[in-house]
């Protein structure tokens, strides 16, 4: 009936119907795959411009209209991130120190200038805090620190000492932050001067004076801490850890860098700099 309907012939229907599936089904089905298997690998944290990278790096050119297209009939996003809450404390009275960075945040190499800032990480247990250094050339975390209290000895020299250990600094190092007693303090200021580091500070009330140290944060816990079941404080510890380390400073494609890794990046910084000295 339906073929008399559609003025069909009963044969070409058959042969409809035990064909196999064509090239557009097939390229159907193997995009979809390869867009949940890279959805899959970054737990959820990737949306349509990161995974068309991903796609794109490996052999499979595609469009991030066409990722984003195919994302929302699949029914997948990425993690969304909540408002931002000021965790800074600013009311002291230890001298505050000038912003000399000025929102200056390309660097022409590593060990230029470091940003840190430090954030609350709920557990089941109360509050974590985690402070982090980032070198502002490759957005490396080179250093954090994960601590139960808030003071200076406990937060910013823990990440400051291991971020010296792992990168050599050059020579007029600047470490930017905000206005918080952990950074304004003789603890914080005396440590800074010991390795003839510039101290540079946000002017008040201006985020955006540290929005790469910000930007961390606000990316860090919306792949991990938003939407995710709470944990207790030495899960959290081993969380934080794995993100940092095996993820972010790893495998994560940072828009800063043109939506590449960081040993992406640094592979392209040396590729450049024989060429030049090649030519040279």
């Amino acid at each position: 009936m339906m073929c008399r309907v559609l003025m069909i012939k009963r044969s070409s229907y058959y042969a409809w119907r035990h064909r196999k599936d064509g090239k557009k089904t097939s390229y159907r089905d193997t995009l979809e795959k390869s867009i949940k298997e890279e959805y899959s690998l970054s737990e959820s944290r990737y949306g349509s411009p990161r995974i068309t990278t991903e796609l794109n790096s490996k052999g499979i050119k595609v469009s991030r209209k066409t990722v984003a297209k195919y994302m929302k009939r699949m029914g997948i996003k990425s993690k969304y991130s909540k408002k931002h809450r000021t965790t800074t404390n600013s009311n002291h009275n230890y001298p505050v120190a000038e912003n000399i960075l000025n929102r200056e945040f390309n660097v022409a190499g590593p060990g230029k200038a470091y940003v840190s800032d430090i954030t609350y990480i709920p557990t089941t247990e109360g509050f974590l805090y985690l402070t982090s250094v980032l070198d502002l050339f490759d957005r490396n975390a080179i250093g954090w620190s994960m601590s139960n209290g808030l003071s200076c000895q406990e937060t910013v020299i823990p990440a400051l000492n291991m971020a010296l250990k792992r990168r050599k600094k050059c020579k007029d190092l600047i470490f930017h932050s905000d206005r918080g007693i952990q950074y304004a303090c003789k603890a914080a200021v005396n440590t800074l001067e010991s390795y003839n580091i510039t101290q540079s500070m946000s002017r008040k009330g201006n985020c955006w004076d540290n929005a790469v140290a910000e930007s961390f944060f606000k990316t860090l816990k919306t792949e991990l801490i938003y939407g995710s079941k709470r944990l207790n404080k030495e899960q959290t510890r081993i969380a934080i850890f794995e993100y940092i380390e095996l993820w972010y400073n790893k495998k994560r494609r940072h828009s800063a860098l043109n939506n590449l890794t960081i040993d992406e990046f640094w592979d392209n910084f040396y590729k450049t700099k024989t060429n030049l000295l090649n030519v040279a």
